[in-house]
């Protein structure tokens, strides 16, 4: 998937093209992010067609709920958090009638993540809860917490996912590390840093800027 420099609007018309649209595209994209979760998790993957069908009503609750306008170019936007019983209600919506024994609770916190990721407006400046310090720790480097984040380290609508190369976000990250095991950062990169959740943010940067 390209980076945000790449993805020309042109790039993205022969992306949706090539690959049989906007929702294809999100599903592919989706589907990774979310067998690699279940796997840093050590949990079981879902069979092939059950995951097809959540990320399809994934993407209906996502376009009926309205993805955000783009961020006009002379705006800073404000970080929010989405309030948690609309995160609740348009989890339900999606998990109503699909057959997951119960519910398949494992994608409760994913699920809760992504729509986040596709629904928060834009903004600029980062929260920087990445490298907040509470009594000389951070848990966002904690490599167990991490692991129960789609994101890693970062939220789930940082400005950095599409503001920075991998290659940048990479500095950014290892400068700020605090943890007292910076192996940890370089040996799980994927799960601190994920580079499925980077191609995933880049598309929807785009998508919400194609009209």
């Amino acid at each position: 998937m390209p980076i945000r420099e790449e993805l020309t609007p042109e790039a993205h018309r022969r992306l949706l093209s090539a690959h049989g649209g906007a929702a294809a595209v999100f599903a592919t994209l989706v589907e990774t992010c979310v067998r690699r979760f279940l796997a840093q998790n050590r949990r079981p993957p879902l069979p092939e067609p059950l995951l097809a069908e959540y990320v399809g009503r994934l993407w209906t609750v996502v376009n009926e709920a309205g993805l955000p306008s783009p961020l006009a170019e002379s705006a800073s936007g404000e970080p929010g958090e989405m309030p948690a019983d609309r995160a609740a209600g348009l989890a339900a919506k999606v998990f109503h009638g699909l057959g997951l024994p119960e519910r398949h609770a494992e994608l409760d916190t994913p699920t809760r993540q992504l729509l986040k990721a596709c629904l928060q407006p834009e903004f600029r400046q980062c929260r920087e809860s990445y490298r907040e310090v509470v009594e000389g720790a951070c848990r966002r480097q904690e490599l167990e917490r991490a692991r129960g984040r789609l994101s890693g380290t970062h939220c789930v609508d940082c400005p950095y996912w599409v503001s920075l190369r991998p290659d940048q976000h990479d500095a950014l990250l290892a400068k700020a590390w605090v943890s007292g095991r910076p192996e940890d950062l370089t040996r799980n990169r994927e799960v601190f840093l994920p580079e499925d959740f980077r191609a995933l943010r880049v598309f929807l940067w785009r998508q919400i800027r194609a009209g």
